[in-house]
């Protein structure tokens, strides 16, 4: 494992040594033991989306492992007027041990890593968001202390979310249903791949998919960019609102999975989502716990 470019790229295995040591760095930092195993080393976080989630979380954990964390926004460097992607990996590579990215094109991130030649770490793209996936499949464990076998379910936009889900759940040993409308079907490649796993299924209907759901996932209708398609895409989603006559058909059991910023009365409803806070922020936190073992992982 050299980069984190896309969840494709991780085998079962490494995946869960991702998560095993997570675990360990969360019971750490719970249990106030120093983990410094980034000493002396410094991390560029280069943000041509903004956030909230992963920045706070990347530099805090950054910190917390004892190195130097780089906040560098697109409005402050070269490639935010133009600079080849190239160049600026070649340069950045020169000064730093890592780069973490948060862009609009999939390419961005890979063309990081081509030219560059320190570990680059994909912190969103359109395509996809495999930290936060990552930091999923951590809480489900954590909830179910298993993954295999369990029923994923994801209603909603056909987005990021969707694909790094997919491929993450199916690698897990996971049975995975999607739905979502026929327009907003997750990226051709991904269904493509999914669609030769029996554990996969796609459907338009959300009753349909959550049958029997161990986990329920969700996010907004409108990513970032979108805001211009905002109404459209309310009248699109307009059945695939998660809320308690929904849930009734998934089990008993089941936890709530949303990757935040939530819009209550959109794509959740407010009492299912306080339903599950305390899951769906445990989430978040383990952002911060997930995305620290992938940089001990590429950088120690």
């Amino acid at each position: 494992m050299k980069h984190l470019l896309k969840l494709q790229d991780l085998s079962k295995e490494e995946i869960i040594q991702i998560l095993d040591l997570a675990d360990q760095l969360k019971y750490e930092r719970k249990h106030g033991i120093p983990h410094k195993h980034l000493e002396g080393k410094s991390i560029g976080l280069i943000f041509q989306k903004s956030s909230t989630r992963t920045r706070v979380s990347f530099e805090t954990g950054i910190y917390q492992l004892g190195g130097q964390p780089l906040f560098l926004s697109s409005r402050d460097l070269q490639i935010g007027r133009g600079e080849p992607v190239q160049d600026t990996a070649r340069v950045l590579s020169r000064y730093l041990d890592g780069i973490m990215i948060r862009t609009y094109e999939q390419k961005e991130v890979k063309d990081l890593a081509e030219y560059g030649s320190v570990p680059v770490i994909n912190g969103l793209t359109d395509y996809c968001h495999p930290c936060q996936v990552l930091a999923d499949l951590m809480t489900i464990r954590e909830k179910f202390m298993v993954l295999e076998g369990l029923k994923l379910v994801y209603i909603g936009d056909g987005n990021n979310m969707t694909n790094s889900l997919i491929v993450g759940g199916l690698t897990m040993g996971m049975k995975v249903a999607v739905a979502t409308p026929q327009d907003y079907r997750p990226d051709e490649e991904i269904m493509a791949w999914a669609e030769q796993n029996p554990d996969f299924t796609w459907t338009t209907s959300p009753q349909e998919a959550i049958k029997d759901a161990d986990v329920v996932y969700t996010d907004t209708w409108a990513s970032m960019g979108q805001e211009e398609e905002k109404a459209i895409r309310e009248k699109a989603f307009a059945g695939y609102q998660v809320n308690s006559e929904l849930m009734k058909l998934a089990k008993d059991t089941a936890m709530v999975q949303h990757c935040l910023p939530a819009y209550r009365g959109q794509e959740i409803t407010e009492d299912v989502f306080e339903a599950h806070a305390d899951e769906i922020f445990e989430e978040a936190e383990n952002r911060l716990h997930a995305q620290k073992a992938v940089m001990v992982t590429l950088l120690k």
